[in-house]
């Protein structure tokens, strides 16, 4: 909740006029509650994960051999109507018992952490910088944690819901035992939102520009090996993975098997 009663009053503690972002977020947040502005990520947690995946879900179903060939990795796996809904009915399940409770009751931590909701905004520096020292530390935990998982204990007993999915697709990008949610949600807890989406590798993904970026590929490769999997663990930049040496098979495959078939497909 801001501590301004008006915009007058918001400008006159500032010492300057409200930009526009600043007056859009006054009249959004004035009245409401640091708590419950947290909350809101839920909400918006749930729409992206029903609403992101809706394209490639209809590009599933149209079956289209073109495109199939051409991008899509692992292009002989098939899902019907009814076997993604029925992923998406049992992620609803886990944000209803393991996403919503760790958003609710993380909020000392945020508190503690020091993340504030009132006026002045953030500069466009500031926020770049605080998301580059994000994503590194968030891929660097998500890492260990994931690799950890891979243990024959956390596998069997956690990791291996994930892991149903050999070939991912768009719903099943947060598909996982709410022990594994929370587990990772200590990494972070919007790491899910950069976990691989779907099962196409389109050439025009503006992500691909981002240095160490993983990709569909990349972690389809971790899927397609399975349980025994011992590489490729990181989420979105893959330095851990280059950094500790868990991703040369997949680089071989890249080079000898993935390319080779690919370019085979499309002739």
């Amino acid at each position: 909740m801001l501590p301004y009663q008006n915009f007058q009053e918001a400008e006159y503690a500032l010492g300057r006029n409200l930009t526009i972002t600043e007056t859009l977020w006054f009249k959004y947040s004035a009245t409401k509650s640091d708590h419950i502005l947290y909350c809101h990520n839920t909400f918006f947690l749930f729409i992206f994960y029903t609403v992101l995946p809706l394209p490639y879900v209809f590009i599933e179903l149209m079956r289209s051999k073109n495109i199939d060939n051409k991008f899509k990795i692992q292009h002989k796996i098939k899902n019907s109507v009814s076997d993604m809904l029925d992923c998406y009915k049992k992620v609803l399940v886990t944000f209803v018992f393991a996403v919503g409770p760790l958003q609710i009751f993380s909020f000392p931590v945020i508190q503690m952490i020091g993340i504030r909701t009132s006026l002045p905004l953030p500069s466009a520096s500031e926020i770049c910088l605080q998301l580059l020292a994000y994503f590194l530390l968030e891929d660097y935990a998500n890492y260990w944690l994931h690799r950890l998982l891979h243990f024959k204990w956390g596998y069997e007993k956690i990791h291996r819901v994930h892991h149903e999915y050999t070939a991912p697709i768009a719903f099943a990008a947060p598909y996982a035992h709410w022990a594994e949610i929370i587990i990772l949600g200590l990494a972070s807890f919007i790491g899910l939102f950069f976990h691989c989406f779907l099962r196409y590798d389109f050439p025009w993904n503006p992500l691909k520009y981002i240095p160490f970026y993983g990709g569909a590929v990349y972690h389809d490769y971790h899927h397609y090996v399975g349980e025994k999997s011992q590489s490729n663990f990181a989420s979105v930049i893959t330095y851990c993975d280059t950094i500790y040496g868990t991703n040369k098979g997949y680089r071989w495959y890249q080079k000898e098997v993935y390319e080779k078939a690919r370019e085979k497909l499309k002739q």
